[in-house]
């Protein structure tokens, strides 16, 4: 199966290795970044097929800009990931968060991918095959969730909670919809102490992302297998 896929904040990290291995699976692949150079530079790494858009998934301005820009030159969408995400408050007790970090944190990890699927929901029912990987982590799992990070935290257990909800209100028209949860991984977010590598972190987002028609949906995987919310 190939088509088109678009990936936010793919400029760099795990975004970027996800918009390289769909290239590789033949996708054409929209890559993403709030820098439209960034993400133009970007593009021309992942492949000639690739094309580039600016984006910024806390405003929803730029995300009706990135709709109409799709809807109007590319003309259909098969795959999206709603990878780009912020982490603002790492080492905070949640007494102690900002009420701007917690804002602008659900802003970009929440509300960003929830205007993104429905905004793109017409495209992915058309598909036929459509498929939305929303990159969780497990910092969002309610079943084993401390004090780390509490708007990221938060932001992420309620993403999880809006993939179930999408699942099911794209199950008629075919459209698959999963988290993913990454692990820990070395990127600028995860910093270099982290184990885990780019490319296993992209993994299971680009499995979730290329699934047959009879793949799970409304779940969320780490590795490739089925974890607690």
């Amino acid at each position: 199966m190939s088509g088109v896929a678009l990936v936010t904040g793919s400029s760099r990290g795990i975004g970027h290795e996800v918009a390289r291995q769909l290239a590789a699976r033949g996708y054409r692949v929209i890559v993403t970044s709030r820098s439209a150079e960034a993400a133009v530079k970007a593009a021309a790494k992942v492949g000639e097929h690739a094309v580039a858009h600016a984006l910024d998934t806390s405003d929803p301005k730029s995300i009706d800009a990135i709709g109409r820009f799709v809807e109007k030159e590319i003309r259909s969408l098969d795959v999206l990931v709603n990878n780009a995400a912020v982490l603002l408050d790492e080492g905070k007790n949640i007494v102690d968060v900002e009420a701007r970090e917690f804002e602008d944190t659900w802003r970009a990890n929440t509300f960003g991918p929830f205007l993104m699927t429905r905004r793109f929901a017409p495209l992915l029912r058309k598909s036929g095959h459509g498929r939305v990987v929303n990159v969780s982590s497990g910092a969002g799992q309610l079943s084993s969730m401390s004090s780390y990070a509490p708007s990221y935290s938060t932001s992420k257990a309620a993403l999880n909670a809006i993939t179930i909800l999408f699942a099911n209100g794209l199950r008629r028209d075919r459209v698959l919809v999963n988290s993913a949860d990454p692990g820990w991984v070395r990127t600028d977010m995860g910093g270099r102490g982290a184990p885990r590598s780019v490319e296993q972190g992209a993994d299971t987002i680009v499995w979730l992302a290329t699934l047959p028609d009879d793949g799970p949906t409304g779940g969320f995987f780490h590795d490739r297998k089925s974890i607690a919310w």
